[in-house]
């Protein structure tokens, strides 16, 4: 059972896209084990550290920015494959390039503002888990076996 980190962004909150989100998420049969709001403020520590491979872009300094301006949402989601299925789900970060039916697709209105981010890697996703949350914030419940492996009509 794989794990991947998902994250509702601040433009995604203002936007009261939250429980749209996590009912895609439950919609596919993942299982949520973890999620927290909060507002990343000085020191801004874990944004560095979570976007350590970005530190050198251009647009960089604007993502710290974005990212500490305003709550957001953070998620630990289960299931099978969830970390390609999530990214799949998600869609294409630039706005212009997204699937219609995707979450980015769907909603997101601007690559910078694009609502919405997961973990890229199964590496990624256990570096990033232990990033935002605390083994203890984590909770491991019985889902009743209802996890499904593909989306419901």
């Amino acid at each position: 059972m794989e794990s991947t980190l998902v994250a509702v962004k601040p433009d995604g909150v203002q936007r009261q896209l939250i429980g749209t989100v996590i009912q895609r998420f439950e919609r596919w049969g993942f299982k949520l084990v973890g999620m927290k709001m909060l507002q990343v403020s000085e020191p801004l520590y874990i944004l560095a550290e979570h976007y350590q491979d970005l530190q050198r872009k251009p647009f960089y300094p604007a993502l710290i920015s974005y990212m500490s301006s305003g709550p957001m949402v953070a998620m630990v989601w289960e299931g099978y494959n969830v970390v390609g299925t999530s990214r799949a789900m998600i869609g294409h970060s630039d706005s212009t390039e997204a699937a219609p039916g995707t979450i980015q697709g769907d909603f997101s209105i601007h690559i910078s503002r694009n609502i919405i981010q997961a973990s890229d890697s199964v590496e990624g996703a256990q570096r990033e888990i232990q990033l935002w949350f605390q083994s203890n914030e984590l909770v491991n419940w019985a889902d009743g076996g209802h996890y499904s492996s593909s989306y419901p009509a």
